[in-house]
């Protein structure tokens, strides 16, 4: 495992209900890079999402997070460890306002400043935020949910950070959005793993991409040249 590996996936095989979902995976995440996993629904992708973050057991291979294996390792260890998630449906706390919100985002810390300062930044990176503050956030849409997701994982200042399908239900213009803010957070530093049913934006946006069907990893490589390969085209872009 080199220095600058934050995530390493070997031959996972993870199995629920029968349901054999990943088939014996590698994948590999160096510091600072924006990497994409695409594939259709069912691919098996948020179930490595889900083994990656503690919410789903595996039954073959290992995932190594900052040279160790985190077999399992509790999701909240795995956040104070700076790994976090924003799954698919966004699971906000629909009672609280935008700043409660973003505080629940920063429980594992206690530098009161510190927070008080990011919950800033967030408003800084997403203004819609920063208008409805003290509004609850389960009356926001559908895209104004999916910033505060976002923001809310960023309060826990990640090393890693999962993005399951942040672009699903919203509108040609938030996605545009969304996008926008995931660039400027692996810009920022932030390692990124982006699941994502638009595959267009989302190897537009990536550095290197995977390619998952049916459990299996059956393509890898730099995400410019994939948008250019003929087999991606067709099967993912429509073309």
């Amino acid at each position: 495992m080199t220095k600058d590996t934050i995530l390493k996936i070997s031959d996972l095989k993870v199995a629920y209900g029968g349901i054999h979902a990943v088939k014996g995976i590698d994948l590999d995440i160096r510091e600072g890079e924006l990497i994409t996993l695409i594939g259709a629904n069912g691919a098996g992708k948020t179930t490595t999402m889900k083994a990656i973050t503690g919410l789903q057991g595996w039954i073959g291979g290992d995932v190594q997070y900052l040279g160790k294996s985190i077999k399992g390792v509790p999701s909240h260890v795995l956040l104070k460890q700076g790994l976090a998630m924003v799954p698919e449906g966004r699971g906000v706390f629909s009672r609280m306002t935008i700043v409660e919100n973003l505080q629940m985002g920063a429980y594992t810390r206690n530098d009161t400043a510190g927070i008080a300062d990011d919950i800033e930044r967030m408003f800084g990176i997403f203004p819609r935020l920063k208008e409805r503050a003290t509004q609850l956030a389960g009356t926001m849409s559908g895209g104004e949910q999916q910033m505060l997701a976002m923001a809310r994982a960023l309060m826990s200042q990640p090393r890693l950070l999962l993005l399951d399908e942040p672009s699903m239900g919203l509108s040609p213009i938030m996605v545009a959005k969304i996008f926008e803010v995931v660039r400027d957070i692996s810009a920022q530093g932030v390692t990124v793993l982006l699941v994502e049913q638009n595959a267009r934006l989302a190897l537009q946006a990536a550095d290197r991409a995977y390619v998952m069907d049916s459990g299996l990893i059956t393509m890898s490589g730099e995400a410019k040249q994939m948008l250019d390969d003929p087999k991606v085209r067709e099967a993912y872009l429509g073309e």
